[in-house]
């Protein structure tokens, strides 16, 4: 099992989890839920987004089988508008790489996690572990409460 400071503070926080291995490089959510075969709507991505008018950045985790809709997002922040960032610029406001972007690595860096409320009906969700290659399944409520996220309407699944 991949150990990272992901993992360490999860297992110093005493939160249950499990670290799942994949290979080493950039996976779609619908990959790792094909490789792990896992049902896609327990894989979770992380979208950065930001607010039109400047305010922390916020990290959207939506299910590996819907996008997020900017509009719920923006009502769920009661934003007028949010704009999910490009790759390049997920990146550098994460320090992550697209793939391994995790709440998990950016807990008190400043970013406003909001988690689809698709997840509070699921016993475990899957999400990156802040690196390629690993996978951490943990139930949403701890996540949410080690993340201070809200869960909120914010994916859409339209075809």
């Amino acid at each position: 099992m991949t150990a990272n400071n992901v993992t360490r503070m999860l297992e110093a926080r005493k939160v249950p989890f499990t670290a799942l291995d994949v290979p080493v490089q950039k996976l779609s959510a619908l990959e790792v839920a094909d490789l792990l075969e896992m049902p896609p709507e327990t894989v979770f991505k992380t979208i950065v987004a930001r607010r039109e008018k400047g305010g922390k950045p916020i990290l959207a985790l939506v299910p590996a089988t819907g996008e997020v809709d900017n509009k719920a997002l923006a009502a769920a922040l009661k934003e007028k508008k949010v704009h999910v960032t490009s790759q390049a610029e997920a990146e550098a406001l994460t320090g992550l790489r697209a793939g391994g972007i995790s709440p998990l690595a950016l807990i008190n860096k400043g970013f406003q996690v909001l988690i689809d409320n698709s997840a509070e009906t699921l016993e475990s969700m899957l999400i990156s572990g802040g690196q390629w290659g690993l996978q951490i399944r943990l139930a949403p409520k701890d996540l949410a409460k080690l993340t201070n996220a809200r869960f909120a309407p914010i994916a859409n699944y339209g075809a």
